[in-house]
């Protein structure tokens, strides 16, 4: 019994024994698994540190040959308009345009009216710089043939503190005639432009210098020129311009503008005769000339002084503005004749927007236009009369919508109430015009 007890006791050791040393080969080899495992994971670690490195290089890399690319290539736009840009910034040439439809009705009284259609302006415009330069080059198609199309055209350089201009463009007076017919109230600008008091001389051939404050808050402008324009004859009329305005109040919501211009033409040989005409009931409707002036030979020059006065304010959706110009017009045997004309005219955006005031140019332009159209009721007072000639007044009352569709097109509609004191004539117009511009 007592051998069988301790055979027993031998094979439990012995089993025990061997146990202890299988658990211990087990752990050994669970251990070198895991040294392995943490072996493998090292390595791909390392691998992917080895590849971020290079992917970095490779990023760097990239990052700079695509910012190299972007500073020394070609630049085009076409936000708003076509504009290329050279690498080294030396060339710029931006291409736009702009066509306004008009549909004309008229409600006659005394002279002959004709119901009608027209392209108002059909333009496309080349403007951009090179080397400092600026240069500018536009033709309206929808004003004839040869060069009667002929609008802006000329070479500009910043200097002197401010932009010198040469070639043919707007001499710097009125208000509304220098704002640009893109963002004019009304379908047809008033008396104090070259709709009325400076008829048939917009744009003239010279040389001009506009200066603006650095805070916005002034404008200087004088220009000389020949009064030809592109499509007349060749002349020996010179003219004179200037222009100051003041915006004493702008601070981004209420505007206060103040300005005053004056105007010198002496007509001299070879000068077709000027005139201030009055179109009282629209455009293509009658016309009335309340003053004229020649280059005959007489007693006295042949020469048109004009002076001018404007103001206007802004604030919110509410916007009035207001010009009065007063000229003499010489004639060559005789006193010279006084020609007054003014206006009054305002606008209310009705669903957001505000008019946005030029500082640059001292003119206030369209409300810009974001995610919804804009509705603008407008209305116009505007006379013009001759002081030495009886009767020879007239008076235009306009009322009218402006719809901004977008930034680049815009629905016009006009009612104009014309009265002529000369004739006793009194007819009415309704006018719509399509607007698209680039």
């Amino acid at each position: 019994m007592q051998r069988k007890t301790l055979a027993l006791a031998v094979t439990m050791a012995l089993a025990a024994t061997s146990l202890q040393a299988n658990a211990q080969d087990a752990r050994d080899a669970e251990l070198a698994a895991l040294k392995q495992q943490l072996a493998e994971l090292a390595a791909k670690v390392q691998e992917l540190e080895e590849r971020s490195d290079a992917q970095s290089d490779v990023n760097v890399d990239t990052a700079t040959q695509l910012d190299t690319l972007a500073n020394n290539s070609t630049k085009v736009e076409t936000k708003g308009g076509i504009k290329v840009t050279s690498a080294d910034k030396n060339f710029e040439a931006s291409l736009g345009g702009r066509i306004h439809f008009d549909v004309y009705s008229f409600d006659k009284d005394i002279a002959a009216t004709t119901d009608t259609t027209e392209f108002r302006r059909a333009r496309l415009t080349l403007s951009g710089k090179a080397f400092g330069w600026e240069y500018k080059m536009e033709n309206d198609f929808g004003a004839g043939t040869n060069l009667d199309g002929f609008r802006d055209l000329y070479i500009a350089r910043n200097m002197l503190g401010g932009k010198v201009t040469i070639g043919h463009f707007k001499p710097y007076r009125s208000m509304e005639e220098l704002t640009s017919s893109n963002e004019i109230l009304m379908m047809e600008r008033p008396g104090t432009s070259a709709t009325g008091i400076y008829a048939g001389r917009q744009f003239q051939q010279g040389v001009g210098y506009l200066r603006a404050g650095a805070n916005g808050n002034y404008t200087i402008g004088a220009s000389a020129f020949n009064l030809r324009s592109a499509p007349t004859a060749r002349t020996e009329g010179v003219g004179f311009a200037g222009r100051a305005t003041w915006a004493p109040i702008n601070d981004g919501t209420t505007t206060l503008h103040l300005g005053a211009s004056y105007s010198f033409e002496n007509l001299n040989k070879g000068t077709p005769a000027v005139v201030a005409a009055s179109q009282y009931a629209g455009r293509r409707g009658p016309t009335q000339v309340i003053a004229t002036t020649t280059n005959a030979v007489g007693v006295n020059d042949s020469q048109v002084d004009v002076y001018g006065l404007e103001a206007a304010f802004a604030s919110g959706p509410f916007f009035v503005q207001a010009e009065y110009a007063g000229g003499s017009f010489g004639q060559a045997n005789g006193s010279a004749q006084d020609v007054e004309t003014y206006y009054v005219q305002g606008s209310w955006m009705l669903n957001g927007g505000m008019k946005v005031y030029k500082p640059g140019t001292g003119v206030f332009g369209a409300p810009k236009v974001a995610d919804k159209g804009l509705w603008e009721l407008t209305a116009r007072w505007d006379t013009m009369e001759n002081k030495d000639l009886l009767d020879t007044k007239t008076t235009s009352t306009t009322l009218g919508v402006n719809y901004y569709i977008n930034p680049n097109m815009r629905l016009m509609l006009n009612w104009t109430q014309g009265e002529n004191d000369k004739t006793g004539d009194e007819p009415s117009q309704i006018a719509l015009r399509t607007q698209f511009a680039f």
